[in-house]
């Protein structure tokens, strides 16, 4: 169905004048132009601004921020625009496709829009074709009418059959005729006075383009559990890179969590005072011109350690389990995978599996503090080897 729209689409857009035999031309190119030259045969127009204020005897073709055609064409209208507004007869067709497309005069051909507002006050001579958020015929259309949208109007005499489907209303004036059939599709019926007059019947079927209650719910759980599991699937791609990259590191931060429960003690509140006291830091630099570089740069370093300290719990429990599972002492790129698929995990019970995690990150958080500090204050020949 989509294909076969498209294709009608695309043939409407089509001016039937190029199909036909050659004839003299015009070119209008400029930043505002205003076409006060009559045509002989096809006119081209293209600017920021066009305006065309002379007869055309052939098609008009325009493209431009803002398209006006307030001089009768003899043959077809093809404007493409931000705006688009035909103030004047069109013998032939009319394509437009634009943000806001506003016809005041008659049509004596076919009409194919496509834009954000359609509004017609103009009487339409032949076939129909509108998709458009909010679309307004005002004055009928003699020939089949076939629209797609949010909210639709309708006034008018109509000649031949309605068609509509609309994700919004679809409302009709008082006294409009429709001398076939109206088939519309929408959540709601349409607002139909006493007054309408549909020859062929008005045909309803009801279609809801919102979720109900039980779809919204699985629709919700469905992107919570897609989240989730991009979250945890990066998160473990990004340990095991770091502790395939940086084994050494791990294996640093693995001997400090065997240390005395002092030791792990101090190192775990260094990293809750960093955590703590950086926020704290920044607010006053900020405040200040020389400042805001500074805390700006103190703000990235402290994501970046948040960020590391999660990554390397992960590893943490990771190196740990194969200690005690695989009784092997060196790191591998899996270990941390596995470590942060444990994080994650126990991240998941209730309070406990967060207060874990965050005890966690903590000793990591330290423990990455007194690494680099080692690491750029050396008091050892092997401590750069760490990285």
């Amino acid at each position: 169905m989509q294909r076969i729209l498209f294709a009608a689409l695309v043939f409407l857009l089509v001016p039937a004048g190029a199909f036909a035999a050659p004839a003299p031309a015009s070119f209008m190119v400029g930043r505002s132009l205003i076409a006060a030259s009559s045509s002989p045969g096809n006119a081209y127009a293209a600017g920021v601004s066009v305006v065309l204020t002379a007869p055309v005897a052939g098609d008009f073709s325009a493209l431009g921020g803002s398209v006006i055609t307030a001089a009768p064409v003899s043959g077809d209208d093809l404007l493409f625009g931000g705006s688009v507004s035909s103030r004047a007869n069109v013998a032939g067709d009319l394509r437009a496709v634009g943000g806001s497309i506003d016809i005041e005069e008659p049509v004596g051909g076919d009409l194919a829009a496509c834009g954000y507002d359609v509004y017609d006050s103009g009487r339409l001579g032949g076939n129909v074709f509108i998709v458009a958020a909010n679309t307004t015929l005002a004055n009928g259309a003699a020939g089949p009418v076939t629209l797609y949208g949010n909210n639709v109007s309708l006034a008018g005499d109509f000649g031949a059959d309605v068609t509509v489907v609309a994700s919004g209303r679809l409302s009709l004036a008082a006294s409009t005729t429709i001398r076939g059939a109206l088939s519309y599709q929408s959540p709601l019926p349409a607002d139909i006075p006493a007054s309408v007059r549909v020859t062929n019947g008005i045909h309803y079927t009801s279609a809801s383009y919102l979720p109900d209650v039980g779809a919204s719910r699985i629709l919700a759980l469905v992107s919570m559990g897609f989240f989730l599991f991009a979250r945890i699937l990066g998160a473990l791609i990004l340990a095991g890179l770091l502790a395939g990259l940086f084994p050494k590191l791990a294996e640093a931060i693995v001997r400090r969590s065997g240390a005395k429960p002092r030791g792990i003690l101090l190192t775990t509140l260094l990293g809750f005072a960093i955590l703590v006291a950086t926020p704290v830091l920044l607010i006053p630099l900020s405040l200040t011109f020389v400042g805001i570089g500074l805390a700006l740069l103190l703000f990235i370093l402290y994501a970046l350690l948040a960020l590391l300290a999660v990554i390397y719990a992960g590893i943490l429990l990771g190196c740990l389990f194969a200690r005690r599972v695989a009784r092997r002492d060196t790191v591998l790129w899996h270990d941390g995978a596995v470590g942060m698929l444990i994080l994650s995990l126990i991240a998941f019970v209730p309070f406990i599996g967060f207060l874990i995690a965050l005890l966690l990150a903590l000793f990591s958080a330290g423990a990455l503090l007194q690494i680099f500090f080692h690491f750029a204050f050396p008091r050892e020949e092997n401590t750069p080897e760490m990285l």
